[in-house]
């Protein structure tokens, strides 16, 4: 068990994230949503992995390379906070990810394999983080967090865009 965040342990933006998590175990969250995500994510086709719900919205294979690399930025946080660094980390910005990626370039059984493979980093960097790592925390873009409410985020933001792939886009 991993207790939950508590105001004022990540910006309150994260809190949409946080709260997409039910219950107070969010690596066995993750761990669920993984298999959970491979089937869903499995059963879209190389064709339509281009699809876009609108013009100028991301592609599904986008919308998945922006998941796994915000994945990488945040478990990032987690292995700088957690061993005891103490230097602010800047910020992410999603948009610049999204263009240097040319995601709409790589498959899409490329970009599925890739999600799990950054998955089952994430787990491991938590699985195997000594006690002491949990109770630390640091400033990321110009916002404070903690290492627990990292790891409610995780899995809530891959929540909230499996929500919008299934709502917008199939």
């Amino acid at each position: 068990m991993i207790r939950r965040p508590l105001e004022g342990e990540a910006p309150s933006g994260f809190f949409t994230y946080i709260n997409q998590v039910i219950g107070n175990d969010p690596l066995a969250v993750m761990d669920t949503q993984l298999s959970e995500s491979i089937a869903l994510l499995s059963g879209i086709t190389e064709q339509a992995s281009l699809h876009r719900y609108a013009a100028g919205k991301w592609s599904i294979r986008e919308l998945l390379n922006h998941v796994t690399d915000t994945e990488r930025a945040f478990a990032f946080r987690v292995l700088w906070f957690s061993r005891g660094f103490e230097t602010p980390l800047p910020g992410y910005d999603q948009d610049v990810a999204a263009t240097g990626a040319k995601a709409d370039k790589v498959s899409w059984a490329a970009h599925i394999e890739e999600f799990r493979l950054v998955r089952l980093a994430t787990l491991a960097l938590f699985r195997n983080m000594p006690q002491d790592g949990w109770k630390r925390s640091g400033t990321a873009s110009g916002n404070f967090v903690t290492v627990p409410a990292m790891a409610y985020v995780i899995p809530g933001h891959v929540e909230h865009h499996l929500c919008i792939l299934r709502e917008r886009y199939l």
